[in-house]
């Protein structure tokens, strides 16, 4: 069973593992998509940044780091999802599901009605899971620079006629 927490600068001491977690999880994005993860750009210190900034929370599974989502909420009521990444052994066990019901209990309660978060248009693996999840895809973006689609923006409602249960 996972224990999942939030996170603040103040509380927690576990930077370089969470650290090497979203590094790791993000790893076999490498030569895939194009530009490269802003993960790849984290140091220790914009990770803490991050958490001083943004809503984070970790998945710990028998003591270990396991899981981690961060979250920041956009006007007027939206909270976006970044940063979602689970190692990859620990993959298929519903951590990221686990992650993704905390930050929808984040964004009700601060009275947000959407999620969003965005993916890379080459992950279509990762489009058809935030598919299962109830998100759906509103936009087609790109990278400053880029004369092509590199990524999509996904909402997921929350409340009303368009909500999907999950």
């Amino acid at each position: 069973m996972s224990e999942i927490r939030r996170i603040t600068p103040e509380d927690f001491d576990q930077w370089e593992a969470l650290l090497q977690l979203i590094l790791r999880s993000f790893r076999y994005m490498d030569g895939m998509i194009d530009p490269p993860s802003s993960a790849r750009r984290l140091t220790l210190q914009s990770l803490k940044e991050k958490a001083a900034s943004e809503i984070g929370f970790v998945a710990t599974t028998e003591g270990e780091l396991s899981a981690c989502i961060f979250c920041r909420p956009e006007p007027p009521d939206v909270l976006y999802i970044g940063k979602l990444a689970v190692l990859p052994e620990m993959q298929g066990r519903g951590l990221g599901r686990q992650l993704l019901a905390t930050a929808e209990d984040v964004a009700v309660t601060s009275g947000a009605n959407s999620l969003r978060l965005e993916a890379r248009i080459e992950l279509a693996d990762n489009h058809a899971t935030f598919a299962r999840w109830g998100f759906v895809k509103s936009a087609e973006r790109s990278h400053p620079g880029y004369d092509r689609v590199t990524f999509i923006e996904m909402v997921k409602p929350l409340a009303g006629p368009l909500a999907v249960a999950s």
